[in-house]
């Protein structure tokens, strides 16, 4: 008897994989590290669950980039399908950081006594919205555009000029952590100092890891474009990326008005 199947559907069934259960494990030894952490234990548990996941990530994409690439899995109906699949979680992180502004403008429109009746509260002194937050403002919008410099030359055809684009992307990404790391380290209150201090780095934060997550996307994207993976017109990984960025724009446009401009005043 006969039991090779071959389906006759343009759909792509994954086969079994580890990745998932591994990603779930490296995740949650993160969290419990971090959690010891800050009950003041060491970072190696933390530590050691980062390493574990990026070794995940490389290895998951890896098989993604293979059937993507090599085996054909990724038809237009795969891909119409992934499309759409990142569409909505892009919609659950709007919803993610919707949550973030909600608990801000809660407090900031109706300041309690505990905070002074008054916004920013009394004793914090708020961060200057036209220092680093302009800057960082123009960097992210520069990196916007050089991104869709880039996409713009691989449709063309123009390989060097994409990846040259996406090389200053990239950089722009890392200058833009860079300057947060350093705005952090001379912020003059702490995460601790009332809801001031929580909601703004709360948000600020994991607006900072979206752009490291953003980051390693992008340089993925850049290693696949230097060998040759990404067609005019198949390179749904690099669309996703593109789409990730500059939602991650957008968010800090948002940030920057509403906590660093109007909620600093």
């Amino acid at each position: 008897m006969n039991t090779h199947i071959t389906h006759q559907h343009p759909y792509h069934m994954v086969d079994r994989s580890p990745w998932p259960l591994g990603a779930a494990i490296g995740a949650f030894t993160i969290t419990t590290g971090l959690v010891c952490w800050f009950q003041g234990d060491s970072f190696f548990t933390a530590g050691f669950g980062l390493a574990l996941t990026t070794f995940i990530m490389i290895l998951w994409w890896r098989d993604v980039v293979r059937e993507a690439t090599y085996l054909g899995m990724h038809t237009s109906y795969v891909v119409r399908g992934l499309k759409i699949g990142f569409i909505l979680f892009i919609v659950s992180e709007i919803m993610f950081f919707f949550s973030f502004f909600w608990a801000f403008f809660h407090s900031a429109l109706s300041p309690t006594a505990e905070i002074g009746m008054s916004w920013p509260p009394t004793g914090i002194t708020p961060i200057h919205p036209w220092g680093v937050p302009l800057l960082n403002t123009a960097i992210l919008l520069s990196s916007g555009a050089s991104l869709t410099w880039a996409h713009h030359k691989l449709r063309e055809g123009q390989g060097t000029e994409a990846w040259n684009a996406l090389t200053i992307t990239i950089l722009l990404g890392v200058w833009f952590t860079g300057l947060q790391m350093f705005e952090y380290y001379e912020a003059p209150f702490t995460i601790a100092d009332s809801v001031y201090g929580s909601t703004f780095f709360v948000a600020t934060g994991f607006h900072g890891l979206h752009v490291i997550i953003g980051t390693s996307f992008l340089f993925i994207c850049l290693i696949r474009l230097s060998r040759a993976h990404f067609s005019l017109d198949h390179h749904v990984g690099f669309e996703c990326a593109i789409w990730y960025w500059h939602f991650v724009d957008v968010v800090w446009i948002f940030l920057f008005i509403c906590i660093y401009w109007w909620g600093g005043a």
